[in-house]
């Protein structure tokens, strides 16, 4: 007992020790912050794409890591990713009194409120007001919510009315059911849950109801004060209704009140005196005797930055050696932090190294010939073949999935919206009746990333993507067996026919197949209902592999055994789009060239279907507005005429090309450069010349990145991470290099190379998952990510960028997309940078 007094005792004081320090200013960039505490309040929206993406409302950077999110005025305990949010009317910031206020609506309940966020000594008060009373319909179910990343959480204590309790690992708290009439509704009548003809949905319990709550009391860093005098306080694990959940703070509003309703207090604690530690940016893999090695220091403004930094060697008796001092080169603040960098380049002698700045050492790298060597086979060997659709995958006694949707797709009915954004227009576009089986659609192609649709864009930019790569690099790595026969694959076990071939073959096989048996592209062949959507696990498992039957009653199957009464199909979405056409007829004509010799059939009907959506692709386009959304210009256009040039030799195609390249390159020449250097193997000396002016202009924007960032590489701003542009740009230095090595120097190739290995902002892990010497990322958004693992070889789209400063990527909670989710795109993006890289390298 005396034990027990004495840790709830030291639980209190550690809750009540706030460092004293400067109280919460309201900043230039509209957020208020102190040193270790920045709360942002709406500068980052909701979405009505896929709503609650966990990146908005009220959020709570702390001590550099954003912990809170979400703080709004929300429908229910928990809320998941396609449910309600509010939409933002108006959001005012007021200096003099210290105040955010934001304007928030549910039109689907015609129900207004607004937010008031004032800085309060070293926290923040947050108050709710209604103008007028809440609907009948919203009573007992409208509160303000604020959630908190579980994985900064779990295992730590927690305090509601004093009462010790600690937050858990998994989710094991409590639920009830109630009626599906009593749920709100969701996000365009989406539903996410499969209520197995109960007719009632599932509501978690709170883990904890008090006034006072105080997380983390035992962990200064994460140490959060909440107060409501006129509200119970809630505390819920949103994990119960879906892995991606988060820990929900929460309390109800009132009924029939107007004026300020509600009141909160919040108090993020800040270590007296604290500085973000150095984020030492460098190559995980390591370098080449003969490279550029520069490491980037990503410093808190605060922080003076150190005269110099070293550089030590270990030796073979397991002792390490200082072997290089050098000096720190100032480069400035971009965002948040001040940049520095440290040139080792000089350091040539082969061995094991690491960095030491001040009393912060990294982990060790190699610097060797042979460092790149690797980089591309986990991709190759191990994440591409696991995506492969409609194959039962194997990997020595694991099972990555068996094989999925046997029973085909179903045409998508007219007029259907889809939440994966997706939508079928009031027609079918086809031959084929709402809910018929498309035939034949059942065969190749790759899952698309962390769910198992075809998203069929993705996929004709991963055959191009394959195509490249054999065709510039011929690579003959052979260790994956591939059977389209047997429907198998397994890994790790070569079958004499180099894997790239196969690779190209099973792209194509889907896409041949759309084309004839559809008569054009479909948008995507995806799941027909949410619940399906989200699904975490075997991919042969999402459905039961019959076709829906609406004769049977639900979950009923037929007594032949032939149809069952689940709605689980998969569907095609086959409105037409010309530039999608477009863009197949490009990866046609390249594939045809590929499997020439190897499946000589494909081949024909690849090259065939690539005329066909050429000639009828550029018809429709000739006849719809410039500002059409399904037109996807000249620059697909371009591509497509190169390469059935290429694939031909038909003049009519190259004088296409030459027609419409030129002005190309003057509107986007970062977008259709590549395209112009891919063309030249296959012109003359005349074209190269007219073509190296563009390589000069090219070249300077080359140069103005090492003004733009401390990185010199492009950084996307955007909401998904810009790890795809910066390969793509990679693949573009290491052309252009290539046929222009007096213009763009190869040096620049070797930034992107560091940037995806570890020389980035937040933190130094490489964003190849098991890429990296010591400390490649250890979790990932992939099909897995429940598991809360990776798959070797995927590639993280990066660092998100968090308005209105913040960069961030989450290593210990893979459930944000933006930033964890390796697409197969993407992946195959960086297998063509890496080749491209290897080769230049040699």
């Amino acid at each position: 007992m005396k034990r027990t007094l004495f840790s709830f005792a030291v639980l209190l004081l550690a809750a009540f020790n706030y460092a004293s320090g400067q109280d919460l200013k309201l900043n230039d960039l509209e957020y208020f912050e102190r040193q270790g505490v920045n709360v942002l309040v709406y500068n980052n929206l909701f979405t009505g794409g896929f709503n609650d993406e966990k990146n908005a409302g009220i959020e709570l950077i702390h001590h550099g890591v954003r912990t809170a999110q979400g703080g709004a005025v929300r429908l229910s305990n928990t809320p998941e990713q396609w449910d309600l949010v509010p939409a933002i009317s108006n959001r005012k910031v007021d200096p003099a009194s210290k105040a955010i206020e934001t304007g928030l609506r549910y039109k689907e309940y015609d129900f207004d409120s607004r937010v008031v966020v004032t800085a309060k000594g070293k926290g923040v008060e947050i108050s709710v007001y209604l103008d007028k009373p809440i609907p009948k319909t919203l009573e007992g179910k409208a509160g303000f919510n604020l959630e908190f990343l579980p994985s900064q959480y779990w295992g730590k204590a927690y305090l509601m009315d004093g009462r010790p309790n600690r937050f858990p690992r998994y989710a094991v708290s409590n639920t009830v059911t109630k009626p599906n009439s009593e749920k709100i509704k969701q996000f365009k009548g989406y539903v996410t849950s499969d209520d197995r003809g109960t007719g009632k949905f599932i509501d978690p319990l709170p883990l904890e109801t008090g006034r006072n709550f105080l997380l983390a009391p035992d962990e200064p860093e994460r140490l959060v004060k909440i107060t409501s005098p006129d509200a119970d306080l809630m505390l819920f694990d949103g994990r119960m209704l879906a892995q991606n959940g988060w820990f929900v703070v929460r309390s109800l509003l009132p009924a029939g009140k107007t004026g300020k309703v509600l009141t909160w207090t919040v108090e993020p604690n800040a270590i007296k005196g604290w500085t973000r530690e150095p984020n030492i940016g460098f190559s995980q893999v390591g370098y080449i005797p003969s490279q550029p090695k520069l490491a980037v220091i990503e410093l808190d403004k605060k922080d003076k930055p150190l005269a110099k930094a070293s550089l030590y060697k270990i030796g073979g008796d397991g002792n390490a050696a200082e072997v290089f001092s050098g000096k720190i080169i100032p480069w400035g603040n971009y965002y948040k932090y001040n940049y520095v960098k440290f040139d080792f380049s000089s350091v040539k002698n082969p061995g094991i190294y690491y960095i030491q700045y001040g009393k912060f050492k990294t982990n060790n790298f190699l610097i060797d010939n042979s460092v790149y060597d690797k980089i591309t086979d986990a991709t190759s060997d191990v994440w591409i073949p696991i995506h492969m659709d409609h194959m039962f995958v194997n990997e020595a006694y694991r099972v990555w999935h068996g094989e999925p949707f046997k029973e085909g797709y179903r045409q998508a009915p007219p007029n259907t919206d889809h939440f994966d954004l997706h939508s079928q227009g009031p027609t079918t576009d086809t031959k084929y009746k709402a809910l018929e089986l498309i035939p034949g659609l059942n065969v190749g192609g790759f899952f698309d990333a962390g769910d198992f649709d075809i998203e069929t864009g993705s996929n004709i930019s991963v055959v191009q993507n394959f195509v490249q790569t054999w065709e510039y690099f011929k690579p003959l790595r052979d260790e994956t067996f591939v059977s389209q026969k047997q429907r198998y694959v397994d890994l790790h076990r070569p079958d004499g026919t180099p894997d790239m071939l196969q690779f190209i073959e099973h792209g194509t096989l889907n896409l041949v197949a759309q084309a004839e048996n559809i008569g054009h592209m479909s948008q995507t062949l995806s799941n027909s209902v949410l619940d399906n959507y989200h699904h975490l696990g075997d991919a042969a498992s999402l459905t039961d592999g019959l076709p829906y039957n609406p004769n049977l009653r639900p979950y009923e199957v037929a007594p032949d055994g032939q149809s069952s009464g689940v709605k689980d199909d998969m569907w095609a979405f086959t409105s037409r789009n010309p530039g999608l056409d477009l863009s197949a007829a490009t990866m046609f004509a390249a594939a045809s060239r590929a499997l020439k010799g190897y499946n000589d059939d494909l081949s024909a009907r690849a090259l065939q279907q690539s005329k066909r959506l050429l000639k009828e692709a550029t018809e429709l386009l000739a006849g719809k507005p410039k500002n059409d959304a399904r037109r996807e210009g000249p620059s697909a256009d371009i591509a497509t005429n190169l390469q059935l040039y290429v694939s031909t030799g038909e003049q009519q195609y190259i004088n296409k090309f030459q027609e419409l390249l030129w002005p190309g390159l003057d509107r986007n020449l970062n977008f259709d450069l590549l395209t112009a250097l891919n063309a030249i193997p296959h012109m003359d000396a005349a074209y190269k010349e007219k073509l190296r002016p563009y390589v000069v202009k090219y070249n300077d924007y080359i140069k103005g990145l090492e003004k733009d960032n401390p990185y010199g590489v492009p950084i996307g701003l955007g909401n998904w991470a810009g790890n795809g542009g910066i390969q793509s740009f990679g693949t573009t230095v290491c052309f252009a290099n290539k046929y222009f090595p007096d213009i763009v120097d190869g040096s620049h190739a070797f930034k992107v190379a560091n940037w995806l290995f570890g020389c980035h902002p937040y933190h130094n892990y490489s964003f190849v998952a098991t890429v990296g010497a010591t400390r490649p990322k250890a979790v990932f958004y992939g099909n897995n990510r429940a598991d809360f693992s990776a798959i070797p070889g995927n590639v993280a789209p990066g660092v998100l960028f968090r308005k209105p400063d913040h960069f961030e990527n989450y290593d210990d909670w893979p459930f944000l997309w933006g930033e964890n989710e390796g697409t197969i795109a993407g992946n195959t993006g960086y297998l063509i940078f890496g080749s491209a890289f290897k080769n230049l390298v040699k």
